[in-house]
């Protein structure tokens, strides 16, 4: 096993888009199993107006699953943790500020996702108040938002104030589109990725995935899929990722 770390996952039920049953989540961590991940963390959504989950929502959700899959080793899982994806609004922000969010394990990183149309406003500004607070915003999914369609260097201003950028290497064969494909393609290229990720909502979705990081691996080599898919996550989880 290659021992591949996955950043951003939905495989707890009955919370949010992802999987709708327990067998369907322990289905979707046996296939990433499969695919080279040794640990899973589970990002479930906080999106006021969509999926009204708060932080004791999640964690209660995430505590029923565990109980009822048991022990993941002896099941021959992944290691499983809990974190979010949090939407970057006013309320989720509030949240995260007052320590009311769910960041990866470590509290050093969060997960963020914006509208797919624009970057939400203050953007910058808002980034650069979580690296004061010595959490460092991870951005899911840059290649399927549009203003990263029309310019990949859109996301310049997020990098200099202190964000990282996700990948879902499904894009990568197109699950998403053609528009999303060939922006993961062009920030590939420019080398704009420090980690890359599953975001599996099924266990079908694992298909996707699998084929995703064998294009990884041609285009960018097996050395890089190993800094994308394990030594850069490992480093956002522990705090030692460079700026």
């Amino acid at each position: 096993m290659p021992g591949f770390v996955d950043l951003h996952s939905h495989w707890v039920t009955a919370i949010d888009d992802g999987a709708p049953s327990i067998d369907e989540g322990v289905a979707m961590l046996k296939a990433l199993s499969a695919a080279g991940f040794e640990r899973v963390i589970a990002t479930p959504h906080m999106r006021p107006g969509m999926f009204e989950n708060e932080k004791h929502d999640l964690e209660r959700a995430f505590s029923s699953m565990r109980s009822s899959v048991g022990d993941p080793a002896s099941l021959g899982l992944p290691e499983v943790a809990l974190s979010s994806e949090h939407f970057f609004d006013d309320v989720v922000f509030a949240r995260i500020m007052a320590g009311e969010a769910l960041p990866y394990p470590g509290g050093k990183a969060i997960l963020v996702e914006f509208p797919v149309d624009a970057f939400p406003a203050r953007i910058t500004h808002r980034f650069f108040d979580l690296r004061l607070r010595h959490l460092r915003p991870v951005v899911a999914h840059p290649e399927r938002y549009r203003p990263v369609w029309s310019d990949v260097r859109s996301v310049e201003p997020l990098l200099d104030s202190g964000a990282v950028l996700l990948l879902d290497v499904a894009a990568l064969v197109g699950k998403y589109g053609r528009a999303a494909k060939q922006a993961a393609l062009k920030l590939l290229e420019g080398g704009y990725y420090d980690a890359a990720c599953s975001d599996a909502h099924r266990e079908k979705d694992v298909a996707d995935v699998s084929r995703g990081i064998e294009r990884l691996e041609e285009l960018v080599g097996r050395e890089e899929v190993d800094y994308l898919l394990r030594e850069g996550p490992l480093s956002l989880l522990d705090g030692t990722l460079e700026d």
